[in-house]
């Protein structure tokens, strides 16, 4: 039941200009426009935005994985300066592991 391309260009530019648009019949009915609803901001009691105190807190989140993110690969800077050329310890390893994994955590909530 999809639409033909031609009846999708003809709706999208009424539709974002607001205009009431009728779709063409499909196996004999019309099919009503879609009409999103808008999510309507919730308010907390204080009377501040929900959204905005989420966005709020999960930029402090993000602010604290970095801080620590930031912690981790100084001390991989420090604990290679001290092993010396030719010796990687295998906890290094590991700093680059938990780096990588803290690194694509972040990114994905940064994403999302």
């Amino acid at each position: 039941m999809s639409l033909t391309r031609r009846a999708t260009l003809f709706a999208f530019p009424a539709a974002v200009i607001g205009d009431n648009v009728q779709l063409p019949e499909q196996n004999g009915r019309r099919t009503p426009p879609d009409h999103d609803k808008e999510d309507e901001d919730v308010r907390l009691p204080n009377g501040k935005s929900q959204k905005d105190a989420i966005s709020k807190q999960a930029h402090e989140e993000a602010l604290k994985e970095v801080e620590s993110l930031i912690q981790l690969a100084e001390d991989l800077r420090d604990e290679l300066k001290r092993s010396g050329e030719f010796v990687v310890a295998l906890s290094s390893l590991k700093k680059t592991e938990e780096i990588e994994k803290l690194a694509r955590r972040i990114r994905g909530k940064l994403k999302a």
